[in-house]
């Protein structure tokens, strides 16, 4: 039991749990927005009702009815991601990663460098190992 507080209580999961919640909350305002202004505003160029609705093809079925599929329902859901992409990275992460730049400027910390790769390691240790062995 004593683990599984521990897990619990852990940074990480209190911090991946605030996250999904202001993620909820911008996902209701952002999907809102594209519903209720952009959509529209983007179906009347495209003479329908919203965005939703527009580019739609039909297709005649075999009982004589005609199914309609509506490309703009995926341009909706396409510009829709890519809003709230665009508001969580602008209002959060950028935000946020400025905030801890700052704040390691303050402490004096500086970025490590990236040390050597792996391979770039065994190349070193083969090249000893030869010059080792030529000796």
């Amino acid at each position: 039991m004593k683990g599984f507080r521990d897990f619990v209580l852990r940074g990480n999961v209190i911090d991946l749990a605030v996250a999904v919640v202001i993620g909820a909350a911008f996902t209701a305002i952002v999907n809102s927005l594209v519903t209720a202004v952009i959509n529209p505003a983007i179906g009347a160029i495209f003479d329908a009702e919203s965005l939703a609705t527009a580019f739609p093809v039909e297709i005649p079925t075999t009982s004589g009815d005609v199914a309609t599929i509506y490309f703009g329902a995926v341009l909706a859901a396409a510009l829709n991601f890519l809003i709230v992409a665009a508001i969580v990275y602008f209002v959060m992460v950028l935000p946020v990663n400025k905030l801890r730049e700052r704040q390691a400027a303050k402490k004096g910390v500086i970025p490590e460098e990236a040390g050597p790769t792996e391979t770039q390691l065994l190349a070193e240790i083969r090249d000893l190992l030869a010059a080792d062995k030529s000796r």
